[in-house]
């Protein structure tokens, strides 16, 4: 043996002289991809004095270490994955070609004798095929939702669910919210926009949606071939994820839910065979992540690494999940989809077929008439076994249908099973509620439902009810529950499932309103395990139901959402809440706009609340709970309604300190909406109100707005942004300024006004004093409209922000601006005015007055080398200074080193944006170098004649965001040194490295290793872009596995051209795209503007 592998290393040496003198100076790449660490390639380079003795050492210490695995083979792969295809080619032509011939010659043997067991292999196919068909058929194709009605039997052929999509991954020009009529529509490329099928579909829903409902019909379609799914996959999975247990294997799993006990032929080791050849034709449908239990979502758990793509990576999977579930965790999806549920079309249908199969077809027209009108009737007809308790809820007497509250209707619809029940069995039905022993028992089954929630389980094993005594048939004949047995052989059992989640959640809060009454001093924290407002909303049906039971319960829910809200939005602002982070003058981080969003989501939780129980007291306790009021959806007329009611009312109490309202979906004209909002004066209330995008804004809509805002006379910000004024229907509005003369905010960006527009406006500055903010970006003003405008503008002496983008005004209008710009102004953004060096001199010094900006946009502008000078020489004077775009104004390295010199003065500096600029290697490497070592300013660094800086270190440990892709003279080796010197900015949030779009960045393998590893020393790090980078596999691997690692990183953006043959795609985190709508994005802040208000 000893002389074989002798013999064998032999061979394989005659290649080292060769590989040694190609690879040279890339033997650490090459190292990289021979398995070496990077404590062992500087062990090697330390002990040798050139790249050639290295490169030779390193082949020497891969052939001891891997002894037998040491194969010309390997060394190809390894040369042809390190990008040293030159070597490659030299190598085939001495040494690999005689090797090739012999493995043929293997290859045919092998296939020779393998040939009478491939009839074999198919035959096990066939038999896995036709009997996961027949199981399917068997098991989902009928179900009889009414226990006492054997003749009302449902097909999924009568099941119609509205699909929704969210999204692809890649960006495409599909819509946000688009109508899907299947998934077939998501393999039309003309539809959806992908390069190729999309390898995993996330469909998501609220409980209680019909997501199972949904798979489960997919999964007939799919195995009969109905569909575009089945007719590319020959194997169809489907698998009940609440099922899975820890430490169970793919196949494992597939076995015990796919194929019925009695199919011969076909165990573990066959499906893992078959699994395995036909792994592209293989469609896993897996239903309910959000039901898998938490120790089967551990990283090396069967599930987690199908998702992540380590097991079946070529195998196309449909997903199920509520939305919160955290699916993305292991992948990052190609489509996301939405259930809707019912769409108007289908409710219709589905009403007639109820009413035809009981023979009561007249009944059919008023519930129809009322469904569509009627809320919160509506919101509970979003599947079809609710809608079918609905059906016989109308049945029984209309007037039940027509409750104003969810409470109202299941209390009725419970009353109606009750004496249907009572009916059947001959017992007397009292007149005012449930017989005793019935209602015992729902609160003692509700117990149960409220107990299945808190462990975020839909189901109820009836082993586990205890105690012995409890009647679990009662519900069961009631219809309240089903009776199922699970999908599993190995771990069967029988469980109850309820009619809708919701009827769930209704059961669990009567039980603890009643609780709450009957035990004195019961705590509620306790009872609900009510620890965090996110914990309030995963329970917030439970909470609304519990309100709407009973007034003391109300109370004793809502005390506790106040303690929860003051501890965890303590530090919230209202200007975090109206818009994205990195819209503020100061970027915040990503966690407080999670934070601001789970507020949003708290504020509806509330007025569902008051929909429920209209009491004085509840709205004083929500009064309390909401320090600001903040609502964007509005396309819910139940949650209308309760803010209606909300305003009415809320003078008597205490007013929130800020309101922001930005009505969108509305179903109705803005204006008219506004006019039936605020009908009376309400003195005041602090309001925030953004219009959003209005198709046309008439002079005399613009006059009826103001005749609104005159109920609202301390209004405090009006965004008007994107709503088509004009010049004439400005006039109105203009005039109407003294009626909200406490206004501090307006924003009139993206209208067509002009110069005609800006005249108009100028004489209505003077009614509006305490004006703090001015928006008027791109609205189509020159420097006469600056001109029109600054007599007035002098006025406005509590300005601190202004905003003239996107307009022409030019270096003529600019120096205009500087004639008024006030000491108080914080933030000026003045990108894409056509400003050139001349614009730049003549703002400069008033901008050396301006001793507390903040920010300072001047990008998108011609300014050059020559413009940068003369701004950073007064850099020093702007200490107060912490965000400063320098984005697309020509500079070059000769700029980046002048502002270098600047930048120890910016101790605040937050975010710094010099990216799409023509900055080389140097230039970039500089910047970095400065920006993360420490300075040391001595008096001497100053200005002539300035003793502003202190002798003692500063140091910029500030800077959160740093913006420098897209340079034209950036390149891999440049990018490379970055990645060396990176880590020295630990507080960054927010990192753009990406390279220039038309001539994409190759990055090294070392140099994508060095960013790998400084991505550890970046703590806080969201957002990493490297949008027109070239990797290696090694590399790319490397970092998207860093990224995986991260504890904060949320986001890696990268270019779908740059990937490497053979990537992983498959991180939770990698998003990407499109480098040309890349480009455009970076290029238009507008269009982002638009689209998050969208």
């Amino acid at each position: 043996m000893a002389d074989t592998y002798q013999s064998s290393h032999a061979g394989v040496r005659k290649s080292f002289f060769l590989i040694k003198e190609g690879v040279s100076s890339d033997w650490k790449d090459l190292a990289f991809h021979l398995g070496f660490g990077r404590a062992d390639i500087d062990n090697i380079a330390g002990r040798n004095r050139d790249d050639k003795s290295r490169c030779m050492d390193l082949l020497e210490e891969w052939l001891k270490r891997n002894g037998e695995r040491a194969t010309i083979e390997a060394l190809v792969d390894a040369l042809s994955e390190a990008n040293l295809q030159s070597t490659v080619d030299r190598l085939r032509k001495t040494t690999i070609s005689a090797l090739d011939t012999s493995q043929s010659d293997t290859q045919r043997k092998r296939k020779k004798e393998g040939g009478g067991q491939s009839e074999q292999r198919l035959q096990i196919k066939r038999v896995l095929q036709e009997a996961v068909k027949g199981f399917y058929e068997m098991k989902l194709t009928k179900f009889k939702p009414l226990i006492w009605n054997d003749n009302f039997t449902l097909t999924l052929g009568d099941i119609f669910t509205e699909l929704q999509l969210i999204g692809t991954r890649q960006k495409t020009i599909v819509e946000q919210g688009s109508a899907l009529h299947s998934l077939d529509d998501l393999f039309n490329q003309n539809f959806r926009g992908l390069s190729t099928p999309p390898r995993c579909i996330l469909i998501e829903g609220e409980a209680g949606g019909g997501k199972t409902t949904f798979l489960s019909k997919e999964a007939l379609d799919a195995i009969s071939q109905k569909t575009e799914l089945g007719r590319r996959h020959d194997i169809v999975l489907l698998i009940r994820l609440r099922e899975v247990r820890e430490g169970e294997t793919i196949e494992e799993i597939v076995w015990d839910q796919c194929v019925p006990e009695t199919t011969e032929d076909v165990d573990v080791q066959s499906i893992r065979a078959i699994l395995k050849r036909n792994e592209s034709r293989v469609l896993f449908l897996l239903d309910g992540y959000d039901e898998l239990r938490p120790e089967t979502k551990a990283a090396r758990q069967a599930i987690p690494k199908l998702l992540s793509g380590k097991m079946y990576p070529k195998s196309t999977i449909v997903i199920t999940s509520r939305p919160t579930a955290g699916v993305q965790q292991f992948i990052q999806p190609d489509c996301h989809v939405r259930i809707m549920g019912f769409s108007p079309e289908h409710m219709e249908k589905y009403v007639q077929q109820y009413f035809n199969i009981t023979e009561n077809p007249g009944l059919a027209k008023g519930l129809i008439t009322i469904l569509t009108e009627k809320q919160p009737v509506v919101d509970l007809i979003h599947t079809p076994i609710f809608l079918m308790l609905v059906c016989l809820l109308w049945e029984e007497d209309p007037n039940m249908v027509s409750h104003g509250t969810m409470t109202g209707v299941y209390s009725d619809l419970l009353t109606c099973l009750g004496r249907k029940h009572c009916k059947r069995e001959g017992v007397d039905m009292p007149a005012d509620g449930l017989p005793g022993d019935i209602a015992a028992s729902l609160l003692q089954f509700g117990k149960f439902a409220l107990e299945a929630l808190l462990r975020n389980e839909t189901l109820l094993d009836i082993e586990a009810l205890t105690p012995a005594d409890l009647d679990w048939e009662l519900p069961l004949k009631l219809g309240v529950v089903s009776l199922e047995v699970s999908a599993s052989k190995l771990h069967p059992r029988r469980q109850l499932n309820f009619s809708h989640r919701t009827m769930q959640e209704f059961l669990a809060g009567r039980y603890v309103a009643h609780h709450v009454l009957a035990v004195m001093n019961q705590n509620i924290v306790e009872l609900l395990q009510l620890t965090s407002i996110y914990k309030a909303l995963q329970l917030s049906n439970v909470l609304q139901f519990t309100c709407g039971c009973d007034s003391r319960a109300a109370q004793s829910v809502l005390e506790e959402l106040i303690s929860l809200s003051s501890r965890e939005f303590v530090n919230l602002q209202p200007e975090h809440l109206d818009k994205p982070g990195w819209l503020l003058p100061v970027p915040v981080s990503g966690r407080m706009w999670a934070c601001a969003e789970t507020y949003r989501q708290f504020v509806l939780l509330c007025l569902d609340i008051i929909t429920e129980r209209q009491e004085p007291a509840v709205l004083n306790a929500v009064s309390r709970a909401l320090p600001f009021l903040v609502l964007f959806q509005f396309n819910n007329r139940k949650r209308q309604a309760a803010f209606k009611y909300y305003l009415e009312n809320i003078q008597s109490l205490e007013l929130p300190a800020r309101m922001i309202l930005r009505p969108a979906h509305i179903n109705k004209p803005f204006v008219q909406y506004l006019e039936e909002l605020f009908t009376s004066p309400i003195p005041g209330l602090r309001l925030d109100l953004r219009t959003g995008f209005e198709p046309f804004m008439s002079p005399d809509q613009t006059s009826r707005l103001i005749s609104v805002l005159k109920n609202v006379p301390a209004l405090r910000a009006l965004d008007m942004s994107s709503s088509n004024l004009t010049p004439s229907s400005l006039q109105p509005l203009v005039r109407g300024f003294r009626h909200i003369s406490l206004l501090e905010e307006l924003d009139l960006s993206c209208n067509t006004l002009g110069d005609d527009g800006i005249r108009v406006l100028q004489f209505g500055l003077s009614s509006i004093p305490h004006l703090a903010v001015l928006r008027l970006s791109s609205v189509g003003m020159t420097a006469v409209g600056m001109l029109f405008m600054a007599p007035y503008m002098r006025r406005l002496t509590r300005l601190t922000e202004l905003d003239v983008s996107g307009n022409g005004i030019g270096d003529i209008g600019l120096e205009i601006l500087t004639t008024f710009l006030l000491t108080a102004m914080q933030v000026l953004t003045v990108r894409n005015t056509g400003i050139s060096p001349a614009g730049i001199r003549a703002l400069v010094p008033a901008l050396a007055k301006l001793n507390g900006l903040i920010k300072l946009n001047v990008s998108d502008n011609a300014i050059g080398d020559d413009g940068l000078e003369c701004l950073v020489n007064i850099l020093h004077l702007l200490p107060a200074m912490r965000v400063l775009v320098l984005r697309e104004i020509r500079i070059s390295d000769k700029g980046i080193s002048a502002l270098v010199k600047a930048l120890p003065h910016l101790v605040e500096l937050q975010v710094l944006d010099v990216g799409l600029n023509y900055i080389g290697d140097s230039g970039i490497v500089s910047l970095v170098q400065t920006l993360g070592q420490s300075h040391s300013l001595k008096t001497e660094q100053n200005p002539p004649g300035d003793k502003s800086l202190p002798t003692v270190p500063r140091y910029n440990t500030n800077l959160r965001e740093l913006h420098m892709g897209h340079n034209t003279g950036v390149t891999g080796a440049g990018l490379g040194r970055v990645a060396r010197h990176i880590h020295a900015l630990p507080a960054l949030t927010k990192l753009d490295m990406s390279g220039f779009q038309l001539s994409h960045a190759y990055l090294r393998d070392t140099a994508a290793m060095d960013l790998a590893g400084a991505l550890p020393k970046l703590p806080v790090l969201e957002w990493l872009m490297l949008g027109n980078i070239c990797m290696d596999r090694a590399g790319f691997q490397a970092v998207v596995q860093a990224t995986e690692e991260h504890t904060t990183l949320v986001k890696l953006k990268y270019d779908r051209s740059g990937l490497p043959p053979g990537a992983d795609t498959g991180s939770r985190y990698l998003d990407l795209r499109s480098a040309r709508r890349s480009q455009i994005r970076t290029r238009s802040i507008f269009r982002q503007m638009r689209i998050y208000m969208l």
